[in-house]
């Protein structure tokens, strides 16, 4: 049976088009989510990350193969190109807000730690207290997006950073915090920018080293202390999210599949897989999605 083709929109049901470096968005949840009957389809924004604050009520988000649950008081962090789509309970309350990559960049500049709350789709509940501060933070960015006072820009860039420190705090109280100096956890964030860029050319990790400017002594020592895996491993990782994403919403065979992450031999691509999720692609792209996990964990 043919796959449903998965959209890549500007924001969802608008045709995709070219995103402002400094874009900012922010609306209703049910803006979109009543009109579509609190079905929000699978789909994708290529340069386009989500802020979910969830007042009231919760669901189930599809993101990248798994089911994730949560109820409110939660956010949600959608990162670009993770395909997503939701089933909201009826009349659930909150706001999305919505951030163009170029502008996070440079929100995040010199702050490894906030860069690294993107890097996969993520639920967590909050305190009430918290959700008063959140509800606080998006009414005073809603008020600057409509009008260009003197200090519009710092305005907004607070209001989102507060959102992102409630996030940080909450995600580093329920795992540890990055280990390694500045210096290695800047190593691994620019690791992972190159991976990001490049991980389709299955490149050896020797010139991953080359390209940062260090050692493979180096580049591994800082992987194992930040990220707690090899450099070969978290190019693995990523390279196996994008395999993932395909098998289940694309209607390329498995051999075209690997080759579009950077595999020429399609045997060697089914056992990597095989190898690294514990199945085979064939079975995993007939089981669909893949197992749920209930929210909030913290």
């Amino acid at each position: 049976m043919p796959r449903q083709h998965v959209p890549s929109f500007y924001l969802y049901g608008e045709a995709h088009r070219l995103v402002h470096r400094d874009f900012v968005h922010v609306e209703a949840l049910d803006d979109r989510s009543r009109p579509s009957e609190w079905t929000i389809q699978p789909h994708t924004h290529e340069e386009l990350s989500h802020i979910f604050v969830i007042m009231s009520g919760g669901g189930a988000m599809k993101a990248d193969g798994a089911l994730i649950r949560f109820s409110s008081p939660c956010f949600l962090l959608v990162p670009a190109t993770t395909v997503h789509g939701f089933d909201w309970l009826e009349d659930t309350e909150g706001f999305v807000v919505t951030i163009a990559n170029s502008y996070a960049v440079e929100l995040f500049r010199g702050d490894d730690d906030l860069a690294a709350l993107f890097e996969r789709p993520v639920a967590f509940s909050i305190e009430v207290a918290e959700m008063d501060r959140a509800r606080h933070g998006i009414e005073g960015l809603m008020q600057e997006l409509g009008w260009g006072a003197p200090g519009h820009r710092a305005a907004v860039n607070s209001a989102i950073l507060s959102l992102l420190v409630i996030a940080l705090r909450h995600l580093s109280a329920a795992s540890q915090a990055p280990a390694g100096s500045g210096a290695q956890v800047s190593t691994v964030a620019r690791l992972r920018d190159r991976i990001e860029r490049r991980f389709r050319l299955r490149e050896p990790i020797s010139e991953y080293a080359r390209a940062l400017g260090i050692s493979q002594t180096a580049l591994r020592a800082a992987c194992a202390k930040v990220a707690g895996r090899s450099p070969s491993e978290l190019l693995d990782q990523r390279t196996l999210l994008e395999a993932r994403r395909a098998l289940l919403y694309s209607n390329l065979s498995i051999a075209q599949i690997g080759f579009s992450v950077g595999f020429a031999d399609p045997a060697y691509f089914s056992r990597f897989f095989q190898k690294q999720i514990g199945t085979s692609a064939r079975c995993y792209r007939n089981a669909g999605i893949g197992p749920g996990r209930d929210w909030p964990v913290s």
